[in-house]
Formats: structure tokens, sequence, C-alpha cells
């Protein structure tokens, strides 16, 4: 997949597409916080992500207290947000509609 920079408005567009992701850094990263169930809940997500990043060669910034997971994203060697980016954030998002839709009755 390409590193090619987007541009804000690109970035404007695309975090329209994007559930709960926005941009942070004058636009060279895109943030999320996710929330779930509990910790174990949470380091599955994790995990599965892990999974994911590790084939796109593409290691999100993350940080982890009990049950939330905030993300952070950014392709460091293009200096800002790239699609990237965007695909690991829409698989992200992919992954934790998981749990929630286990979680219901």
């Amino acid at each position: 997949m390409p590193k090619t920079l987007l541009t804000r408005d690109g970035l404007d567009d695309a975090l329209e597409a994007l559930n709960g992701w926005e941009a942070i850094n004058g636009g060279k990263a895109i943030h999320r916080t996710y929330g779930f169930a509990d910790f174990p809940e949470a380091f599955a997500f994790m995990t599965q992500v892990a999974l994911v990043a590790e084939k796109l060669d593409h290691h999100p910034e993350w940080f982890n207290v009990y049950r939330t997971v905030d993300v952070t994203l950014s392709t460091h060697s293009a200096g800002g947000v790239t699609r990237l980016d965007l695909n690991l954030a829409r698989r992200m998002d992919e992954i934790a509609q998981r749990f929630i839709l286990e979680r219901k009755p």
C-alpha cells in the first residue's frame, strides 16, 4: 500500500467515514479511544489488532488501562497520515465491533 501523505481535505473526508476517529497533532495523526466490557476484552482486542498490524507491517501507538484502549495512528516514514493508517483504523473498528456484537443477548 502506498505511503503517500493525505492532504488535509483528503484526511477530513476520510474521517467522515470513520466513526469516532479524529485528527490530532495538526493532522499528522488520527486518534480514537475504544471502551470494552473489561480488561480481558480490551486485551483480546489488542491481540487481534496486533495480528492484523503485523501483516500490514504497520503498528499502532496505543495505551491500555483496564477496559480502555487509546490508539494513535500515523505513518512516521511519510510524516503524517496515509491510506495505511486509514486501512488499519477501519480494521480496528471491525474488530472492536465484533466484541459489541458478541455481548448482545
